[in-house]
């Protein structure tokens, strides 16, 4: 039976009025947060930019959690985000007058991947968290090679590890020789170019230098990761302080536009529509 993935707080896609806000000459426009929002962020920003060419843009990562406290202390007008704010997060940023909006802009699966020469190609979550916690520390465990598995994980203002965290762990700590990493581009880098290494990515961060694993049988695809069959998929959001007025509406609308969505795609991840 397929388990069709539900958000409860964000139930579709809400679309800005165009009308929000003039563009001036001299405008600017940050944006900072998860490292798996950031193709996207990139992508749509080099038609935002022929849009607006007087608007200055900035892009940056640093971690789902880095990018939400950069909204709380306003240093960002648009804080990329690959998990749902906290409570605790929100209440930082109510007492500083800063009301986050979120806004749900693609899909995602969180894919765990080996080195392409790795002959291992399928993974249960159970076997998952037990390479993760040091239960399973040989590939000769899962069929593999006699040779020590090598963890790469992300470190814990991402918010990729914070469901990973969830949703593998469990509540379980990763064991402590894991190679702790900053990004999912680090992921891909470490992985690829080790072949006893594993780790797990953003769908969109893919490429042949790498195996993707399936998880219990189901392979991270569009539509598995659309319908929430794929046992790690997840939403990607985009915060703002307040409903986005100004340029920040313009940029948030073009995101959620039809030819936002299609650059989501083409990023690699999955479009709301």
């Amino acid at each position: 039976m397929k388990k069709v993935f539900r958000l409860g707080l964000i139930t579709g896609v809400v679309l800005v009025m165009f009308c929000a806000g003039v563009v001036f000459a001299g405008d600017s426009l940050i944006i900072k947060g998860s490292t798996t929002v950031l193709p996207i962020a990139q992508k749509v920003s080099g038609l935002f930019q022929k849009l607006y060419p007087s608007v200055d843009i900035s892009i940056s990562g640093g971690g789902s959690g880095n990018g939400i406290r950069a909204l709380i202390e306003g240093l960002t007008d648009v804080a990329d985000s690959s998990r749902f704010i906290e409570l605790s997060e929100v209440k930082r940023a109510v007492a500083k007058g800063v009301y986050p909006v979120p806004f749900r802009v693609a899909m995602d699966g969180i894919v765990p991947v080996v080195n392409a020469r790795n002959s291992i190609k399928a993974i249960t979550v159970k076997q998952l968290h037990d390479i993760y916690t040091g239960k399973i520390r040989n590939w000769k465990e899962l069929g593999g090679p006699d040779h020590r598995i090598v963890v790469v994980s992300r470190d814990t203002s991402s918010g990729t590890y914070e469901v990973w965290e969830k949703r593998v762990l469990r509540g379980s700590r990763v064991l402590p020789r894991a190679l702790v990493v900053a990004s999912n581009g680090q992921v891909v880098n470490t992985v690829s170019k080790n072949r006893y290494a594993i780790g797990y990515i953003g769908i969109g961060y893919l490429n042949s230098r790498l195996c993707a694993l399936t998880v219990n049988g189901i392979k991270a695809t569009l539509d598995t990761v659309r319908e929430g069959i794929y046992p790690i998929s997840r939403p990607l959001f985009m915060f703002t302080n307040g409903w986005p007025k100004g340029i920040v509406a313009k940029w948030i609308n073009l995101v959620l536009s039809r030819k936002g969505q299609n650059m989501v795609k083409e990023s690699g991840y999955v479009p709301l529509f």
